[in-house]
Parts: structure tokens; C-alpha cells; sequence
């Protein structure tokens, strides 16, 4: 188990100088000799905690192989002569390999925290007082663990309200939009303390807005902070937030392409904000697709986000990163819906043809206003990506999203309809595994009796069938699951029509409620050409 936090450790740093000792006869000893200004200026500054650059309060280290990070110390230019002449690491419990300091780092740290690192600075001359007057800063706390990107357009950015949010917790950090590590809590961006002008705009005014929005803001919730409270939870390994989406971005704003840019765009704030964490993170959460839905952008979207993630891959070094995404939910509007159609279809299909993705969907969930997921939907969001990383990269039951395996027509004008990664309750006779696992409690999980499989059991919304034109052919008077728990039974009242097309939440605004018993919620789909069903 993860130690809790020293009372001590609600300062960031604490800095102090050693006295020398007093003589056992109680005479004084002899005088050191008087410090120049020069020696005066250095301890000042140390003194105001200038000193230490790296580690700082509240950082969460990226854990690699053997579950072990290293933490490098690395002093401000302020300090001079000085160097560090001892580290060391307190907090750790349990069976370990001892971490040392070596190279300028703390090595061999293990999986947990909260860690306190005592640092001793100083020069030559301070050792051959015996580091009489040698100074120690002491950091904390540093935690150990996996480091996740929040990434995308504004349901990533979070415009939930802020009420009945996901509460911290003493395991789940963010690296905010400033460069700072804090405890994470709602809400988790802040673009307008960003450095970087493409999240911040201009600098001029910034400090005014900075005020206005934390007097007014009432918008806010995320999915990140519900993600790395049920992550933690599930498997108690610390979890850092990398804060860096941005709302009403398109996949041409995140041109890796302009990753030469910095600063000024979406990709290079993002590496340098990842580069700030460490440069290695355990993966990327991505919401985006509403931008690239409203404009002719839709028809390239699957190549542009497919070739994103190939790049991110790329430029961090890390070919096999999870990369696990959200598909576009409900937006009210009287728009077109053919480019949304058609981007929730690609997000649907990339993690067949793409090692590494997964995708869970938001089209099941309630809104705040007319595009944004509302904060008790981003609760379940979250806790939907945490099950996926669960079951993908720690070996858990966690979950999988369910989604179409194939249709198949039977007699009497039936429709059956097949989903495959169709989760299963504890005390099914095919469980998946423990129904909560920790997490906090879903208003589709029952505290009574687990419900096995798809659900609802019947009056399942969202099918329908269409022309090519979208026009709805009214078949469809029954949706039930079937006796498997892992299908769906489309009863029609007459037989199908040439170039009939099926779907499951056509357009801007449909009313999709098919979930598993773990509250994996089936995306959205289609077109499927019924004409080549058998």
C-alpha cells in the first residue's frame, strides 16, 4: 500500500541551515571565519528555496521497467559554487531494492509515494568544515507512477459544471497549463496560464482575464480527474494528469506538422508540456472530432487523426503508446449531420486497423449545454477509460468497449446483431469480473442483483433503418437483447428494402442507451449495407 502524506510535507520546500555544534564543556568553539558577501548572497538565496530546479512539490515521475524511476537533482544556477554533495529518499516501505544517489540522480525509486528528498548543497570549502554550514532543502511530495496527456478540443478541456465534482485525491496530480505541479482538482485547465500564446492568446491582458475567470468560472469538470481517481483506485499506482487540451481545435490545428511552431501551436505546446513532465508518459487520452464533424474536414478525419497518433508516437520514442479516445457524443443542432456521421464511424473502426487504441463512447451521456458532456457524464467517461487502461496495460479484468461484430438476418423479417468485448458482471455464470473494483459508484450499476451483459433488456433506442439519403424507413418496432446477453434482436415490421442502410445513433441528436453490465456503453455505427447482409 501507498503511505500517506507527512503532516510536514504541506510545505513545498523547506530549506534550513546547519548550526554547528555546541562543545560537550559548554565553552564556545572557535570562530569560523567571517562568510564573504559572496557566501552571504548564496545562502540568501537559498534560503528563498531558488535553489533546487528539479525535484519539485507534487511531481509525478513516469515509472519504467522493474516499476522504478529516476529522479534527477538538478540545482538552480543561484547557488553558485555549490553542488550536492547528499540525497536521499524517505518514504518508501516494503521490500526494494535501496535508492541511491548516483550521477546526479536518486536511482532505483519504486512505484508509490509520497517521497520526501532530502537534499545536502554545498562547496569544498563547506566539506572541509565538515558541512558545519552546509545548507538541505527537503522536497516533497514526489510520487512514482504513470503519467497520462489530456489532450484534444473542449469535451477534453472540460465545460462541465462545477458542481458534484470528482473530489482530489492525494494520488492523482496534474501538471497544470502553468508548468506547475499541484494537486489535481477541478477545474484542471486554465489556458490562460499558459506560457504558450496558442492556449493563452495575448499576454497584455492576461493577468486581467486570469482574475475575471477564477471570479466567474462555474464551467470547468473534465474526465481527467474521474480517470486518474478511478485508475489509482483500481490499481494503486499514482497518476499524473498532463494538462494540454484546448476547446473548438480541429485535427488541422494539431498539425504535427507545425510542431516547429512551439509555442504557437497546439503540437509543440503539447511536446513541450509533455518534455516538462519528463518526456515519457504511459499514454494519451484524446477528445476531439466536433471541429473536423461541422466541416468539410469529416472526409479526411480518420486519415489525419490516424497519421496524429503515428506522430506522437514518433517524436516521443515511443512506437507502442496507448492511445485511447473518446467518440463524439450528441451536439443540438439543425446542422447537416453527415460530418458527424461520418467521424464517429472512423473513431469507431481505428482501433481495428491501429495497435495500441481503443475508443469508448460519450453518445449514451446527458449534456450541459448543447455540445458539451455534462460533469455526471464525465464521471462515467473517465471511469470507462480507467477500465479500458485497467484490462489493456495492468493484466485487470477492467473492461472492454462492445462493439458491432456483424449482423445476420433471420426469418420472419429479424434482424440479429452480434457485438463482440461484451462485458459481464460479478456472479454471472461468464463474469468478467469485480462489477466496482473501487471505482466510484455508476448510477447503471445495481446495488442489488448484477445484471449480466447488454442492457436494457428491451425498448433499446438508437436503431434505425435509412435510405441513402438518410431518410428513415419505419421497420423497427422491437429491440431486445438476446438470450446470450451478448446480441441484439431488431424485430421489423416488413421486409427491407434494396439499399436499406442500418444504423445505431444517426445524426446530431440520437437517443442511444445500450450499455454492458459494467457501464461500457456500445458506440455509435454506420452505415451497414443490409443489402449484403446474409
Amino acid at each position: 500500500m501507498l503511505s500517506r502524506p507527512a503532516a510536514s510535507l504541506s510545505q513545498a520546500q523547506a530549506v534550513e541551515d546547519k548550526p554547528a555544534e555546541s562543545r560537550k564543556d559548554g565553552l564556545a568553539e572557535k570562530a569560523e571565519p567571517r562568510e564573504t558577501p559572496r557566501e552571504l548572497l548564496r545562502q540568501r538565496r537559498f534560503g528563498q528555496n531558488l535553489a533546487v530546479k528539479e525535484p519539485v512539490a507534487w511531481q509525478v515521475y513516469q515509472r519504467g521497467e522493474g516499476d522504478h524511476a529516476d529522479i534527477p537533482i538538478v540545482l538552480g544556477e543561484e547557488v553558485g559554487d555549490d553542488e550536492v554533495v547528499f540525497a536521499r529518499i524517505g518514504g518508501i516501505s516494503g521490500p526494494s531494492q535501496p535508492a541511491v544517489y548516483r550521477d546526479g540522480k536518486i536511482v532505483n525509486v519504486p512505484i508509490g509515494g509520497p517521497y520526501q528528498i532530502s537534499i545536502t548543497v554545498g562547496t569544498k570549502r563547506d566539506q572541509e568544515r565538515g558541512f558545519s554550514r552546509a545548507r538541505t532543502a527537503t522536497i516533497g511530495p514526489i510520487f512514482v507512477g504513470d503519467l497520462w496527456v489530456l489532450a484534444g478540443q473542449s469535451n477534453m478541456q472540460g465545460v462541465g459544471n462545477l458542481t458534484d465534482v470528482t473530489p482530489p485525491s492525494d494520488r492523482v496530480l496534474a501538471l497544470g497549463m502553468n508548468g506547475k505541479w499541484a494537486k489535481a482538482e477541478e477545474p484542471l485547465h486554465w489556458l490562460v496560464d499558459s506560457p504558450d500564446p496558442v492556449h493563452s492568446g495575448n499576454p497584455d491582458d492576461r493577468m486581467a482575464r486570469s482574475k475575471a475567470e477564477r471570479r466567474d468560472r462555474t464551467k470547468g469538470a473534465g474526465l481527467g480527474l474521474p480517470f486518474g481517481v478511478a485508475l489509482t483506485a483500481a490499481t494503486n499506482v499514482p497518476v499524473g494528469l498532463v494538462v494540454c487540451a484546448h476547446g473548438g481545435t480541429s485535427m488541422e490545428q494539431w498539425d504535427p506538422a507545425k510542431k516547429g511552431e512551439g509555442g504557437k501551436s497546439l503540437y509543440g505546446s503539447m511536446l513541450r508540456q509533455i518534455k516538462l513532465a519528463g518526456g515519457k508518459v504511459r499514454g494519451i487520452l484524446w477528445y476531439q472530432g466536433e471541429s473536423d464533424a461541422m466541416q468539410p474536414a469529416a472526409a479526411k478525419f480518420a486519415e489525419n487523426f490516424t497519421n496524429f497518433i503515428g506522430a506522437v508516437r514518433a517524436d516521443l520514442e515511443q512506437p507502442e503508446l496507448p492511445f485511447y479516445y473518446v467518440q463524439i457524443g450528441r451536439y443540438i443542432s439543425s446542422a447537416d449531420p453527415q460530418g458527424w456521421n461520418v467521424v464517429r464511424d472512423a473513431q469507431r473502426l481505428i482501433p481495428d486497423r491501429v495497435s495500441g487504441t481503443a475508443v469508448v463512447t460519450a453518445i449514451d451521456l446527458e449534456l450541459d449545454d448543447l455540445i458539451h458532456v455534462g460533469t455526471p457524464g464525465l464521471k462515467r467517461l473517465g471511469g470507462r477509460l480507467a477500465r479500458i487502461a485497467q484490462r489493456e496495460l495492468f493484466g485487470q479484468i477492467g473492461a472492454s468497449t462492445p462493439t458491432l461484430d456483424r449482423v445476420s438476418k433471420r426469418a420472419n423479417n429479424t434482424l440479429v446483431l452480434k457485438f463482440k468485448g461484451v462485458n459481464r458482471a460479478v456472479g454471472s455464470p461468464r463474469a468478467a469480473g469485480p462489477q466496482r473494483n473501487g471505482r466510484e459508484a455508476s448510477p447503471t450499476h445495481s446495488a442489488t442483483a448484477p445484471i449480466d451483459g447488454l442492457r436494457p433488456a428491451r425498448h433499446i433506442g438508437g436503431f434505425s433503418i435509412r435510405k441513402d439519403d438518410g431518410t428513415e424507413i419505419p421497420l423497427i418496432f422491437d429491440a431486445a437483447v438476446g438470450p446470450l446477453k451478448d446480441s441484439v434482436i431488431l424485430q421489423l415490421s416488413g421486409a427491407i428494402p434494396e439499399g436499406a442502410k442500418l444504423w445505431y445513433g444517426y445524426g446530431l441528436d440520437p437517443y442511444c442507451n445500450l450499455v454492458d453490465a459494467l457501464d461500457m456503453a456500445v458506440p455509435a455505427f454506420g452505415p451497414i449495407a443490409l443489402d449484403e447482409v446474409k
